[in-house]
């Protein structure tokens, strides 16, 4: 049986070896599409992976401790594929992603053609990205190895498993509303219906969601200072480095923008400071 710091050691290494594996692949098959963006839709599967890791060393243990890991492993799977599922629809046929041929021109990554270099792509791209990965699934590799929870744990734990389930809704919700509006030939300007009315980021808020209550789940087996790294991380990530703060820097100056962002919740959903007076 797995306990202390050798079993951790375990199931960090084996986390590690198999986020590595996903995003080596995936650097093979971006360097046959001819782009480096395909990164992202082996995001929400490589945590799918490591909660599934996390899975069979809990059932292995067979003192119920596992059980816990299954549920969170369940929605981590969903969140994974859906996620996997809308990226890929959203990259398929666009070329490269603005944002990664700027990072790699940035190291000397592009070629006098301008593709990506192999070698700094799976450095600053590939390997980078699994480096993410392994820090922000901390508290799924935690149950792992959690005893099973009790007392106070027991809320804590489902309190936790709902956070996350509501999270994967809002989420899965907010980015079908943003589809069926690009879809709209008679759409505003700017998007603000549903829950795009309560917040600017309604996506990425539901995201954040997942994570703290994933963070939640495990931190009632007695893990939250070891795993709080995850969701802190993936919250900066949402609101500041690579989500909200830059979506909102791109929508500047898009007609009728001041208006929504004044009068609209920068992250947290809230009740519009005026009425709407955007079609619906």
């Amino acid at each position: 049986m797995l306990t202390g710091a050798s079993g951790l050691a375990v199931v960090t290494l084996t986390s590690a070896a198999v986020l590595l594996i996903l995003q080596t692949v995936t650097f093979a098959v971006s360097r046959r599409l001819g782009r480096v963006n395909v990164v992202d839709v082996t995001w929400g599967p490589g945590f799918a992976l490591v909660a599934l890791v996390a899975v069979a060393f809990g059932l292995a243990r067979d003192d119920g401790s596992g059980i816990l890991a299954l549920a969170v492993a369940a929605l981590m799977v969903v969140w994974g594929v859906r996620l996997a599922v809308h990226t890929g629809r959203q990259t398929a046929g666009r070329g490269e992603d603005p944002r990664y041929v700027d990072m790699l021109a940035g190291h000397d990554g592009l070629d006098e053609d301008g593709n990506a270099k192999a070698g700094t792509a799976f450095l600053r791209v590939f390997l980078l990205q699994a480096g993410a990965q392994w820090i922000v699934s901390l508290p799924l590799q935690a149950l792992a190895l959690a005893p099973a929870p009790a007392g106070i744990g027991v809320v804590a734990a489902a309190a936790g498993v709902v956070l996350a389930a509501a999270g994967i809704v809002y989420e899965a919700v907010a980015d079908a509303q943003l589809a069926a509006y690009k879809r709209d030939p008679d759409r505003p300007p700017i998007m603000s219906r549903g829950l795009w009315k309560l917040s600017r980021h309604p996506n990425y808020f539901g995201d954040a969601c997942v994570w703290w209550g994933v963070w939640l789940a495990a931190a009632s087996t007695g893990w939250a200072a070891l795993t709080v790294v995850s969701p802190l991380l993936m919250t900066y990530f949402l609101v500041w480095a690579t989500g909200a703060r830059m979506m909102d820097r791109h929508m500047e100056g898009r007609p009728g923008w001041d208006e929504y962002a004044e009068r609209t919740s920068f992250f947290v959903p809230w009740v519009p400071k005026a009425a709407s007076t955007d079609s619906r």
